[in-house]
């Protein structure tokens, strides 16, 4: 398989909500406004603008009902599209739909497998579809690690053993975007790490840009370049990983205890917003190290001894929350 990897747009996406297609493609995948809405419960997707650079791993972070599944449904024509604009590969999807479809593999929901037939047997019936050499069959097995499991049925496979095999359907005909919806859903610890090393290799060695969703930050964290944070179908955050990382500072607080306190919050009173006294210390919102420093050296100038000064940046797993919680 070929290698396209090419360098993305900065972290701040600034053509979000542009036209698409005017120019060559800056993003593998790109909606702009993309909205839709279930009659029944009338909850949905609100302007969802994805921008999914080439050659990345694009985590697609949310709660459970927050939207993932809806808006992959869209971008791969699964669902009907009520509003908003779908461009893959820089190409209009609804004036392109074929071409699109036959550079993606995707894996959504649940894997649809024949489990009374063995791999090959499965990957032979895809094969036979996709008008692809046989050979690509013990290609895709090898790399799946499924090369050895013969004339075993799929029907007693493990979960991830047929999560894997899914994917390998998906990657059968060489594609250049790999769309997958939660595919570490009920593994085991080993089957979730065994997705992950595959999926990095998918990456790294075949240039296979992946849209990966799932509701766990913490195994995003260790597989993605980029990040989206999806929440009651709204795009909360998007940009790359540590753009992200950078957030812990802005939402992290200093404790400061002086043998002044009072004198210490009159001074900070025009320096620093959202300064207070708290169980005895001061506290304030996280500043940098040369503001702590410069802070600290003035209340020393002024006589007031500092006993304390602890800075603590949330972890990525707050900062999640806090985007989802409101």
């Amino acid at each position: 398989m070929s290698t396209r990897l090419k360098e993305s747009q900065g972290p701040d996406f600034p053509n979000a909500g542009g036209r698409l297609g005017d120019a060559a493609p800056q993003f593998c995948l790109e909606t702009v406004g993309l909205s839709h809405r279930y009659a029944e419960h009338g909850s949905g997707l609100t302007d969802v603008n994805l921008q999914v650079p080439e050659g990345c791993i694009y985590g697609f972070l949310g709660p459970n009902g927050a939207g993932k599944t809806t808006t992959l449904r869209l971008v791969l024509g699964l669902l009907r599209k009520q509003h908003g604009s779908v461009a893959l590969f820089g190409k209009e999807f609804s004036k392109h739909r074929i071409s699109c479809l036959a550079n993606i593999g995707s894996l959504i929901e649940s894997p649809s497998l024949y489990e009374h037939l063995t791999a090959t047997e499965n990957l032979r019936v895809m094969q036979k579809i996709h008008r692809v050499p046989a050979a690509r069959i013990g290609e895709v097995l090898e790399l799946i690690g499924l090369s050895d499991t013969r004339a075993k049925l799929v029907g007693q496979f493990s979960l991830g053993m047929k999560q894997r095999l899914s994917i390998g359907l998906a990657l059968l005909h060489e594609p250049s975007l790999l769309i997958l919806d939660e595919p570490t859903n009920g593994l085991d610890p080993s089957g979730i790490i065994e997705m992950r090393e595959l999926l990095k290799k998918l990456n790294r060695e075949n240039g296979v840009t992946i849209l990966i969703s799932s509701h766990l930050l913490s195994e995003i964290e260790k597989l993605a370049s980029h990040v989206g944070i999806i929440h009651r179908g709204r795009l909360l955050f998007q940009g790359t990983l540590e753009q992200l990382r950078e957030k812990r500072q802005d939402a992290g607080i200093v404790t400061l205890g002086t043998s002044d306190d009072l004198r210490t919050l009159q001074f900070l009173s025009g320096q620093v917003s959202g300064a207070r006294i708290e169980n005895g210390c001061i506290t304030m919102p996280c500043l940098s190290n040369a503001r702590l420093a410069r802070i600290n050296r003035q209340l020393v100038e002024q006589g007031i001894d500092v006993h304390k000064l602890v800075a603590v940046e949330s972890d990525l797993e707050t900062i999640f929350m806090n985007m989802v919680s409101n």
